[in-house]
């Protein structure tokens, strides 16, 4: 069977020549199915037109799981998101289907967004905006700094390398946390593994988490190991809501053990309207959004990682960023 590629990304025409040319002289056929409006916008969604998913034997874009059985053909499906865990299900696609995704993207739009949440958080920020709904003029007392402050990252891939060289940027101490500390990071001072989070935990200032939904790091931080941090320290999560316990980081705000918390992603999403965290006054929660308003430069990476793989799947050559 021919090759057949449905793209679903917002191209420029510039852009359309590129994956054009990237085919060239291969014999792949490239169906474009992206809506240029799209560009710039909160979130992308990817529409394929139903007469095109029978002969589909690759497909970029988050096309919807439960449709995923209409693309029998289906070889490739590279995602213009970093996590793919809707499509590693069991029964989404087939076993030989390989799944590519958009790591290598989100690093400065998501380290951004933490690094946001750190400072607001150190400054008191957002309590001084619940009191500003009320009319109230108090001082809420000292603030924090990043200058000096020990930063601990776990997860030193993309978004936490970014995160560490804008805390660097402004005078705090980088430690980092990876599975393989023999591999250096970006903007890290200092590498360890994940067996010793629990001597890292009580001197860290901010704890910064980037981590994938794995097992391992399903609720890496519990009750106990948030009794091992400061009570002037900041956590912050902008990678999956499972690495943290919500139940226990409830209850360690409700008793005053930390200072802040900033949230770009809960267990579960949405965070359910009864749940707790939403009055802790101490708590920033933003809705999944750090990666999602797409920067230019995030959405010309996104481009990019797909262009790449688009040749080499042209070329018969082993795909970048597989996941699958």
């Amino acid at each position: 069977m021919s090759k057949t590629i449905i793209n679903c990304l917002p191209l420029t025409d510039e852009e359309l020549r590129a994956f054009y040319d990237a085919v060239a002289g291969t014999g792949v056929r490239q169906e474009f199915a992206g809506v240029a409006a799209q560009r710039g916008m909160m979130g992308w969604k990817a529409i394929v037109p139903a007469e095109l998913r029978e002969s589909a034997t690759a497909v970029i874009g988050n096309i919807p799981p439960d449709e995923c059985a209409q693309y029998p053909h289906l070889e490739w499906l590279q995602t213009w998101s970093a996590g793919v865990d809707r499509y590693l299900a069991p029964g989404v696609l087939g076993e030989r289907t390989q799944v590519t995704n958009a790591t290598g993207a989100y690093g400065q739009t998501v380290a951004e967004h933490l690094f946001a949440m750190m400072w607001s958080l150190m400054r008191n920020i957002p309590m001084y905006a619940r009191q500003q709904t009320e009319r109230r003029w108090h001082d809420l007392g000292a603030a924090l700094s990043p200058a000096g402050a020990t930063v601990l990252v776990i997860g030193t891939g993309d978004i936490g390398s970014h995160f560490a060289t804008l805390c660097k940027a402004v005078g705090a101490h980088t430690v980092g946390v990876r599975r393989d500390t023999t591999r250096p990071a970006d903007g890290i001072d200092e590498m360890h593994g994940f067996d010793e989070l629990d001597t890292l935990l009580p001197a860290a200032d901010v704890v910064a988490m980037a981590v994938p939904a794995t097992a391992d790091t399903y609720h890496l931080i519990d009750g106990q190991r948030l009794t091992l941090m400061k009570s002037t320290a900041i956590l912050l999560n902008a990678g999956r809501g499972t690495a943290i316990d919500p139940r226990a980081l409830a209850r360690a705000l409700s008793e005053d053990q930390l200072h802040g918390v900033g949230l770009d992603v809960t267990e579960p999403e949405p965070l359910p309207a009864d749940s707790p965290l939403w009055a802790e006054p101490h708590c920033l929660i933003t809705p999944h959004v750090a990666g999602g308003n797409h920067l230019a430069v995030t959405e010309d990476r996104i481009i990019a990682i797909a262009l790449d793989n688009v040749r080499r799947y042209a070329h018969g050559e082993a795909l970048a960023n597989r996941r699958r």
